[in-house]
Formats: C-alpha cells, structure tokens, sequence
C-alpha cells in the first residue's frame, strides 16, 4: 500500500481500497458458510414449539451482494485515483556536525592547568597547541607506518608477533574483530627484525608523544589536585603506540580492541573528521591541523574520583568518501604496568559540612563515603575490557561504590 519514490512514501489509495473489498468478502463468505452451517445443525432438532428453523439465505441473494460491494469498491477507486497522492514524508537521520575540540596552549603567556581543568571537567577531551612535536617528524612517522601494513603477512607475524598486548593483530585473526589490522608497539618500537625496514622516524614520534603525555599528566594533577603517582619514573608507566587502519566511508567502528589508558594522544596530520566513543555515544570531532588531541582515558578518571570525564578508547578516524585512499591512525596510550592497582588519588575529607560531621555513621569516615571507586587490579581490568569488547557498557561499573 506504500510506494517509494524520489525520496518519499505515496500513499496508494486503489490498492488499499482493493485490498479492504477483497477481506470484505472474504468475511461474508466466511459469515454465509458459518450461517449455513448453523442452520442445518438447527433443522436436524425442532423448537421450544415443535417446528423447525427457518432455511438460511439462498447463495444467489449472497452472491448479488458480494458483487454490489465490489462494484461499488470498484468506483470509489476510480474516483479517488484521479485525486492527487500525498506523500509521506520520513525524516532523515543525520550524524551531528563534527565540533572543534578546546584549545590548550602551551606557550609561556598562558596557565594551561586552569584550561585543561576545565575542558577535562567538560568533556574528555582536548587538543593542544603550541608544542614542541615537528609536523615533518609526524609525516614522516606516518609513512613508515604505512609500510608496514605492506608487508606479507608472515613478515607482520613474525616481525610483530603477539605479546599482548604488543603485536601484530590481524582482521581476520581468532582475537581480532574483522574490522582491519593493526600494530601496537612499545615506546621503543621494537621489532624482531631491524634490518629490513627502519622505524627511526616513528620511534621518535613516539617519545615526543611520550614526553608531551607526561606533561599533561602533570598538569592535570596540579588542576584537579592529587599527588602525580607516575612523575617521569619509567617503571611506573607504559607507553602503546596503536598503529591501525582508517576505516573507508563514514561508518564508526573502533578497530583492534580496547585498552585502558591514563591519557591518549593523537597527532593531527592533515584535516580529517574523528569520532571518539565517549558516555554518551560517539562524539565527531575535527582538531586544528598539527595540532595534538588529548583524551582522558578511565585510569584518570578513577584517580580524580570521577572529576574528569573519559573517552572509551581511541579516536577513529574516518576517510568520507574517498574509498581509494589511504588512512591509518596512530595513538600512544600512556598506560599502567600489569602488576598496578588502581584507586581513587583525591577523595574528599568530608562529603558533609562541619555541623554534618557528628550525625556519621559510627564507624565510617567522610573519606569513606567520599571515594567513588574500589580498588582493582589493572591486569585483570585491562584483560576484561580488551576482550569483552563491550565498549559503550561501562566497564568501571562493577568497581562503583
């Protein structure tokens, strides 16, 4: 009864019309064969009276009637398909525009700890400016990067084979998602061959990352107010350079799993659209070229207690229309080591005022009711998170007091 054309549904009036005639008779078939029926159950015993029922209506009667109804659906049609069809319009889903996320500089003339405070409190994200990461070394590191998803794929196996979370992770793979390939290296980017192909370019693209990363670290600890637990000591954090495929068109999805983080970054080459998996869904952002974008990842945000707000995941970039190029994405992740436990760094002495303190449950404190997470292992959440996958359920739950 609906026709799709040009963008729109019509209405087809004939055809509904039709179709009501035709369960019209069906019904007053259906009613002359159940009264028939009835009737000679009704004539085999007599009355209250003594007499017998009346016969039923012949099928002649029934049969002028079925067809009068059909006539008469029959004009009505004709008359209303000579009036115009309306049409039924469907509004259309559109994927918000994709917004610019805050600017942090970090020259001389500004405090960057009162900005990022308040863009972390905000969103989760931001991008940084005024740093000290040239944009040739980005490219650079950009093109080796793309050789490697060249190579055959014994040589990505051999060269990158899986430590996880380190190494090659194909598509197809048992563990992958089917969504493409990527590569996750370690601060040093090491390979089990270092004579076939040279990452110079991107091993030191990884460590300005490295540096910038724990200077936002810093800053943040200084905003939100909680003693830094990494500093610059290597031993207390990990660095993960995610290497992985741009996905062709405007379709989100995150490639190559989860991994938890304190904060990512992401240098922004050229200009392109990314979507960030944050609470409320995927939020598309487009950053100032050279410029690096910042997300607070879920470690952070159980540190400052739920005062920053986190992105689940990486950025993902998309290519638009342009199906016949090429985009890769890479993201380092400041992350912790295995044996870390992650706690709540700023928990509030008092939830309540000075006259609240003496009405306390006896036998809790106000740090007690203050603090928002447990405790937990990071090697189990890190193995949980990576492998269920479930990115938009949200996996600190389970810890939430």
């Amino acid at each position: 009864m609906y026709l799709y054309e040009g963008g729109h549904f019509f209405i087809n009036y004939k055809l509904a019309l039709l179709q009501l005639a035709r369960l019209n008779n069906i019904y007053k078939s259906f009613t002359y064969i159940v009264t028939s029926s009835t009737h000679k159950q009704q004539q085999q015993l007599p009355n209250m009276y003594g007499a017998t029922a009346a016969p039923p209506p012949t099928p002649s009667t029934q049969s002028d009637n079925l067809l009068a109804t059909s006539d008469a659906a029959d004009a009505l049609s004709r008359l209303l398909h000579r009036l115009p069809s309306p049409t039924l319009s469907l509004p259309t889903r559109r994927s918000p525009p994709p917004t610019c996320p805050p600017i942090v500089s970090l020259s001389g003339d500004q405090n960057p700890s009162t900005t990022i405070t308040h863009d972390a409190l905000q969103l989760g994200f931001f991008q940084v400016t005024d740093h000290t990461i040239p944009s040739q070394l980005a490219c650079s590191a950009e093109s080796e990067s793309l050789a490697l998803f060249d190579l055959p794929r014994d040589k990505k196996e051999s060269c990158f084979p899986k430590n996880w979370p380190l190494g090659y992770e194909g598509g197809d793979d048992e563990d992958g998602d089917g969504l493409g390939e990527s590569f996750r290296l370690d601060s040093s980017c090491s390979t089990e061959s270092s004579t076939e192909f040279s990452l110079d370019s991107l091993r030191e693209f990884t460590r300005a990352l490295q540096k910038l990363g724990l200077r936002i670290i810093e800053l943040l600890s200084r905003a939100v107010g909680f003693e830094n637990p990494v500093g610059e000591d290597p031993s207390r954090f990990c660095s993960l350079m995610w290497i992985s495929e741009g996905v062709p068109g405007n379709k989100t999805v995150l490639s190559g799993g989860f991994y938890p983080y304190i904060v990512g970054l992401h240098y922004q080459i050229r200009n392109q659209k990314y979507s960030l998996p944050a609470d409320s869904g995927w939020v598309p952002v487009s950053p100032q070229v050279d410029s690096v974008m910042i997300t607070l990842g879920d470690i952070a945000h159980v540190w400052s207690n739920g005062k920053l707000k986190k992105v689940r995941g990486r950025a993902v970039g998309h290519l638009g229309d342009a199906n016949n190029s090429r985009c890769i994405s890479m993201s380092l992740l400041i992350t912790l080591p295995m044996d870390s436990e992650v706690c709540p760094l700023i928990i509030p002495k008092a939830i309540c005022g000075d006259d609240e303190k003496d009405e306390q449950i006896e036998g809790s404190t106000g740090e007690e009711e203050g603090k928002l997470f447990n405790s937990f292992c990071f090697e189990d959440y890190a193995w949980r998170v990576y492998h269920e996958r479930l990115i938009f359920k949200d996996p600190l739950h389970r810890y939430r007091i």
